[in-house]
């Protein structure tokens, strides 16, 4: 079976491509730099695709796969929504809908440096069935198993345990860090793609006009919803789980539907 070859890095964007084809060929930009996503791997000077898929590109250099799965293949820059399910002496393991647990080092939140390390207290509560753990960064941030935090992908390298931060690349803590309240469901990695595409996707455009929200969309297909009113959390997850296989005026109208049974 021979591989498409790629002319130009144009070619195969927004192209549908399945594992084997060659996308893109080094050899022919090399006064470019480029960024691999999910889906992409280099083979010398060949980047081929390694699942089924459909390449795009945003600028000024990157390049990925976009797909619709459940389970979640972590790489570099992604921001997710992450579930602490366990805690050490130097990070907090964390659920991220992965083939491997991610991990969040103690000084990976603004302000942490190992001449400034985060205090941190440990409350232990013990009764007959079970023991309670839950820890406290004093001054900074409640954190105990079971919280959902909003992060971003540092390192993830084969064979290893992603590693996380709750800071943006300048190392503030910008929007990441815990999330209070609202309600998370989980969805394809494909529609969360789609709700943070630019220009804005329909559904959340209709939404956003109508109703007022707060919602923080993960690429490992996790999403939190918060609201005044219970109503409106429910009816913003509900359009938004409805919208993956509608297109665009489908997802108004549903929309708009959605809106006058809580009228």
């Amino acid at each position: 079976m021979e591989n498409k070859q790629s002319s130009s890095p144009a070619s195969f964007v927004d192209s549908t491509v399945v594992p084997g084809d060659v996308v893109l060929d080094l050899s022919s930009m090399t006064s470019q730099t480029i960024k691999l996503g999910g889906g992409l791997r280099q083979d010398c000077d060949a980047i081929s695709a390694m699942k089924a898929g459909t390449l795009r590109f945003s600028k000024p250099n990157k390049y990925w796969i976009e797909s619709s799965q459940k389970r979640y293949v972590p790489c570099v820059e992604d921001t997710i929504l992450g579930i602490v399910v366990d805690s050490k002496a130097d990070n907090f393991l964390i659920d991220i809908k992965g083939p491997a647990m991610g991990f969040l080092p103690v000084l990976a939140f603004e302000g942490g440096t190992r001449r400034n390390i985060p205090k941190f207290e440990i409350l232990v509560e013990s009764s007959h069935s079970s023991i309670l753990f839950s820890m406290r960064l004093i001054g900074l941030y409640q954190l105990e198993v079971g919280t959902l935090l909003y992060l971003r992908v540092v390192k993830a390298n084969f064979g290893m345990n992603p590693e996380l931060s709750c800071t943006d690349a300048s190392g503030k803590a910008a929007e990441f860090g815990p999330l209070k309240d609202g309600y998370m469901f989980e969805t394809s990695t494909g529609l969360s793609r789609k709700l943070l595409s630019s220009p804005t996707c329909p559904v959340l455009e209709a939404l956003g006009k109508k109703l007022s929200f707060e919602i923080a969309v993960g690429l490992n297909g996790r999403v939190w919803v918060n609201a005044a009113s219970p109503d409106t959390i429910v009816v913003v997850a509900n359009a938004i789980m409805n919208s993956e296989s509608l297109s665009g005026a489908q997802q108004i109208i549903m929309v708009d539907h959605l809106l006058k049974n809580i009228q």
